[in-house]
Formats: C-alpha cells, structure tokens, sequence
C-alpha cells in the first residue's frame, strides 16, 4: 500500500509540472483571457461597455486658468508684459454620445459628442461672473489683423477710435467664456450680418457639440475599437500642408482597443488642437488599485519642422514655421490669430517663456498625459491640457498697437481632467481579479508539483535513512 501511495504521488508531481510548464509555455489560458476581453470590446447594443460609451462616467473636470495682465500701458511702450495666473474656475463636464447609429452590419457607429458645463464652486477660486480679467481684446485684434494693409483699415480704425477699443479689455470670467456681446462686433453685424456679434472664447461649446463622429465598432478588428475614420463628413481634414498632418488618427482620447503594448504609439484626434495627437509609453503606474500604462506625448510632437520635418504640415502658410511648442490654428478658428502651445509654454521655445513673465512651465501641472489599464484599454486618469495665446504685433494701421513687441500673449490654459469613479473602477477590479486568476492556474499548478515533488523525496529517502541507522546498531560494538 505504501508503495502505491508513493507511486501515485511521484506520478501526480511529474504531472503538476509538466502540466504547468505546458501551459505556460503555449499560453493557453493567456490567450484564453486575452480572446474573451477582445471579443467583449465591441461597441454592440445592449451592452453595458455600449451604455458606457454613450454615457460616459463622471466626473470629467474643466478647469480654466487666466492670465491676468498687469501692465498693459508699459506693454504698449514695448515692455515685457506681466501676467498673474488666476484660477481654477471648474466645471463639471458631461459629455453624452446622441444620435447614436449603429452602421454597416455593426461594424461602424455614427454619434455626436455634446457636451454641456456646470460650475463647481467648490472647486473654483471665486465666481465667474464678478471677477474680472484684463487681457487682449480679441474681438479688436481679429479686426485689425484682417483689415492690415488693406483698404478695410480706415473703416476699422473709426470704429475702434468710435467705441474706444484698445488693445486690451477687462471681462468677467464668465464673459470670456460663454460670451458677451461686443459694442464694435454688434455695429460691424449691422454692416455685415454674417458677423456674429457675441464673442466668448468657448459661446458655441456649451451644450452643442463639435460634429458627427463615425467610428469602427471593433466587430471586425480589436485594434479598431472606437478608431475615428470619418469626422463632420470627411475622412481627413484641410487645414493643413501636408496629407500626414490633414490626417484623423486614433480615437477621440476617451476610449481604447484592449491589450496595450507599451512600445506602441497611441494616437488621438482633438478637435479643439484641430489635429491628431500622438502620445508614447512613459511609466507604470496604479489609479485606485489599478495598474495602467502612462502615455505623454513626446517632445517631438510640438518640436519646430526643423529637429522634426513631419510638422513642417503645420506651418501655415506653407513654410511659415513658429518656434518649439507653438501650433497656428488660424485657419480653423475663423482666422482669429490664436495659436495654441502647452500651459504656460512647457516643452516650447524658451524665447516665448521669457517673453512673458509670469511663466512657470513645469512637467507636473502643465504635461497631458493618459492612463491605461493594459489588459482592457480602459483610460481610467488623464490629464488634456492646453493653452490659448493670442498673436499680437505692431501694426501701422491701427495706433492702438502703440510700440508693443511681437509676442504670443497667453490668454487663458485649460487642464481637462479625468479619474475613473470609484462604482467603474470597482467592476474592472472584478474583471481584473478574474483575469489574474485564471491566468495564475500554471503558476498554482507549478507549486502544487514542486510541493508534491518535494513530498515523494521526502518520502523516498525516509526509509533509507531509517535502515542505515538499523544497520549502525547491528554492528555496534558495545
């Protein structure tokens, strides 16, 4: 009996480990775990991933930075302009998918993503509709940047002389965002009804949305999943110089197909940079317990064309090429000299950090970055950050340019933020634990036959040692 107990103990040994050395080196249940999260990313109806989708967890945070110029007279004269950062002015974001369509045999899905702001005054360092910022008047730079060395520019300087326009203006937060009507865009609608007559640098963003979105399903290809191919119409956009940098890559930066390669390249397409994004592994990390991949975008996204000639697309007009970190989204923000860079000029050209004083880049506060649990392509922390600066020069047309230095004026940065609550972050802890179970079978199954192994030495080499002590008192001579 003994020696079939000891038999059946070797025999389960050997079995264990080859067992668990078979599975681990084919990968089995690996796979196994890796088809079944590939299979359930697909946006289909009746799913919950398909609700999520089109109703996305909170809490999304916008939060405005201002820069509030406190010299503008010497600014005038040529002096170095002063700003003092100012805020956050917070908002809650809720972002729903509507007009939802499921296309082509469910390979594709059509949406338009409408957003709408709340204030959070918790959040916020006062109230947006007292405090007031004195920055660039942009409704009069606009007007004088176009009518510039045209016939236009007489009628422009006597309606700016008319209703006292200057080169800078004091608003309430609120108005700068949401709009106000403006004195000299209300007479020019009188003249030109096209001319809308409220200005706000975000008055057509609340509660509307950006255009139709067609997106891949992930039915046919688990890569694809949520991949923008179609945006307002068209499969690539026009605003630039190049077919590389008119292209739509990646998804809208909510969403992402599942098992992330850390040497991978992840791509986003943002309307408001009015271009597509590319971001590159950079550490690991833990949200709320759960692992994920950081992705930053490199330097050589917002380097000059000269140390990166892929951007050269970006220089419009073509060969009109700015400094590290500045982006010139003229021709899609209705030829408005706005140019867009990170917070308070990170990763830029260090002539446009010393030109403004009041710039404090710093990797923490001012980098974008995304967070991605790797298995299942979930984003659960990110961090969009962007700045607007307005292109301000001297003009001899217009003597409200006074001697001001050519400059980009940063007007306001905006850190939209995410974090994964806490009711989401609990299902993909369950979805997690499961799959770390099933694929932590071979590593049981390899201890249990180390364990069994270790037992039928121990078993074996017992009654040797037993009978070689028998035989010691045998042929004791005492």
């Amino acid at each position: 009996m003994r020696k079939v107990c000891l038999g059946l103990v070797g025999v389960l040994a050997v079995t264990l480990l080859v067992a668990s050395i078979a599975l681990l080196a084919a990968r089995v249940l690996q796979k196994a775990v890796d088809l079944q999260v590939t299979q359930g990313t697909v946006l289909r109806n009746g799913t919950d991933l398909f609700e999520m989708w089109k109703e996305p967890p909170p809490p999304v945070c916008m939060q405005f930075y201002f820069f509030n110029l406190t010299n503008p007279m010497e600014v005038l004269q040529g002096e170095s302009a002063i700003v003092r950062q100012v805020g956050p002015y917070t908002y809650r974001e809720h972002r729903p998918r509507v007009n939802v369509h499921i296309l082509d045999n469910g390979t594709k899905v059509s949406s338009l993503n409408q957003k709408s702001y709340f204030f959070e005054p918790e959040m916020s360092v006062g109230d947006p509709e007292v405090d007031l910022i004195r920055t660039v008047n942009m409704p009069a730079v606009v007007a004088m940047d176009m009518a510039t060395a045209t016939p236009m520019h007489i009628p422009a300087e006597f309606f700016l002389i008319l209703y006292e326009e200057n080169m800078f203006m004091t608003r309430s937060v609120h108005e700068l965002l949401w709009g106000y009507t403006d004195r000299f865009l209300n007479a020019l609608h009188k003249l030109r009804p096209s001319v809308n007559p409220v200005f706000g640098y975000f008055k057509q963003m609340n509660g509307t949305d950006d255009g139709e979105y067609i997106v891949l399903s992930g039915k046919e290809n688990y890569l694809d999943f949520t991949r923008i191919i179609e945006w307002r119409g068209n499969h690539s956009l026009e605003w630039w110089t190049s077919p590389t940098c008119n292209m739509i890559n990646g998804t809208d930066g909510s969403t992402f197909h599942p098992l992330i390669d850390k040497d991978e390249t992840i791509y986003v397409f943002s309307s408001d940079f009015c271009r597509s994004l590319y971001l590159n592994f950079e550490k690991y990390v833990t949200v709320e317990g759960i692992p994920a991949y950081r992705f930053v975008p490199p330097e050589g996204l917002f380097a000059n064309a000269s140390v990166n000639p892929e951007n050269a697309g970006f220089c419009v007009p073509a060969g009109n090429c700015f400094g590290a970190g500045i982006l010139n989204v003229r021709a899609c923000k209705e030829g408005a000299p706005i140019f867009l860079s990170p917070p308070h000029f990170y990763l830029s050209d260090d002539r446009y950090i010393n030109d403004i004083d009041g710039m404090h880049p710093n990797k923490e506060e001012h980098e974008t970055f995304l967070d991605i649990n790797p298995l299942t392509g979930v984003l659960v922390r990110a961090a969009r950050r962007l700045q607007i600066n307005a292109y301000l020069r001297k003009l001899p047309d217009f003597i409200q340019t006074g001697n001001i230095r050519t400059m980009f004026f940063p007007v306001m940065y905006i850190n939209e933020s995410f974090v994964l609550d806490k009711a989401s972050a609990a299902k993909l802890k369950t979805v997690l634990l499961e799959s770390s179970v099933i694929t932590s079978v071979p590593f049981i199954l390899l201890a249990l036959g180390i364990i069994f192994g270790v037992v039928f030495v121990v078993l074996v080499c017992k009654p040797l040692r037993a009978k070689e002590e028998g035989r010691d008192v045998l042929i004791d001579p005492e």
